[in-house]
């Protein structure tokens, strides 16, 4: 299958055809951990210390931490090396030449040793008891192939700029409910699927849960365990601004890349900046789901502040409509549309 490989070793020292480094050799021990985190790394800088520093003070402390620094160009890869020599469940390696979002991802999974793997993202924060609570719920229900959490959204500086919002779990939707870093995963059921895609430019992360549902099922944790952060050097608004630019085959597509690139703007505490290209795309078709995102974009463009206000309240409305439905603590299985089944998240 094209763009997919085999991940069954936890060791070696190549990948892709290019060198990866290990900057601090693992302990010898003989007990495997019962999780490994994996976070790739790439220019997270900024917000590198409060990442790290989230998993570390984990209430659960049986892991090892393994991340890739994906070759850095800012002091990221300085930082990291700080950080391994002050705590042993940091394993650290590095890749010379930048693998991307996919490749890093599959590199990191390579040298994990756990049967659980959490994944981390570089610029987020997981909240105290997040692999508690995942681990205590996949100890006992085999049947879970993938856990996420819900999330608030944090801006550059740390505050809370959009709230928790249980919705997700009660509509069926062919998007993931929870964000990517939020996840742990079965090493067994990554293996069997062949890990991320490397043909998939964007949504990779989306493309690797929708086949995990095969294998198993896919759940959130309706609690705010994770805290995403918005900001203007994501990743995703970078791949939004490329999906903008793009020629897409299906209106839909589109459409999801001009919402992905105004919300990442507009939580970070822009103006979504989205009416000048929305006109000039002579590809999209006009429907419904178009207008919506073409009068936010108006809005947006007047003025961001007071669309931020209305978001903010609409989410927390629905939230507590969703509220009566959803109970604290129990994990809710990702509902896919019926057109999803079988389909594959691709780059188009």
């Amino acid at each position: 299958m094209s763009g997919f490989l085999d991940f069954r070793a936890c060791s070696g020292v190549r990948y892709g055809g290019l060198q990866i480094t290990q900057v601090k050799p693992r302990m010898n021990v003989t007990a495997k951990p019962s999780i490994s985190v994996v976070m790739p790394v790439h220019n997270a800088f900024p917000f590198l210390n409060e990442s790290i520093n989230s998993i570390l003070a984990q209430t659960l402390s049986d892991f090892e931490f393994v991340i890739l620094d994906d070759a850095s160009t800012d002091r990221s890869a300085e930082l990291l090396r700080e950080w391994s020599l002050r705590d042993k469940r940091i394993h650290l390696y590095q890749s010379k030449k930048p693998l991307g979002l996919a490749a890093s991802s599959n590199a990191v999974v390579a040298r994990a040793c756990a049967p659980l793997v959490a994944r981390m993202d570089a610029d987020d924060i997981a909240h105290p008891d997040r692999l508690r609570r995942q681990w205590d719920m996949m100890k006992d229900r085999p049947d879970i192939a993938v856990i996420g959490t819900l999330c608030n959204g944090i801006d550059a500086g740390g505050r809370e700029v959009r709230p928790r919002d249980r919705w997700r779990l009660v509509r069926r939707s062919a998007r993931i409910p929870f964000p990517h870093g939020s996840v742990m995963f079965r090493r067994e059921v990554f293996d069997q699927v062949g890990g991320y895609n490397e043909a998939v430019a964007r949504g990779e992360d989306q493309d690797l849960f929708l086949r995990m549902t095969t294998c198993g099922r896919v759940m959130t944790l309706p609690d705010v365990l994770y805290s995403y952060r918005y900001h203007t050097s994501n990743a995703t608004l970078f791949n939004g601004v490329r999906a903008v630019g793009e020629d897409h085959s299906q209106n839909g597509d589109a459409l999801a890349a001009f919402y992905m690139l105004g919300a990442m703007r507009l939580w970070a505490g822009e103006p979504p900046m989205l009416l000048e290209a929305m006109l000039k795309k002579r590809s999209l078709k006009w429907n419904t789901k178009t207008l919506m995102i073409l009068v936010a974009a108006i809005w947006g463009h007047t003025s961001a502040s007071t669309l931020r206000g209305f978001m903010r309240s609409s989410i927390r409305a629905r939230d507590l409509l969703a509220g009566m439905r959803v109970k604290d603590g129990t994990p809710y299985e990702w509902r896919l549309e019926s057109s999803s089944h079988g389909l594959r998240v691709h780059d188009s």
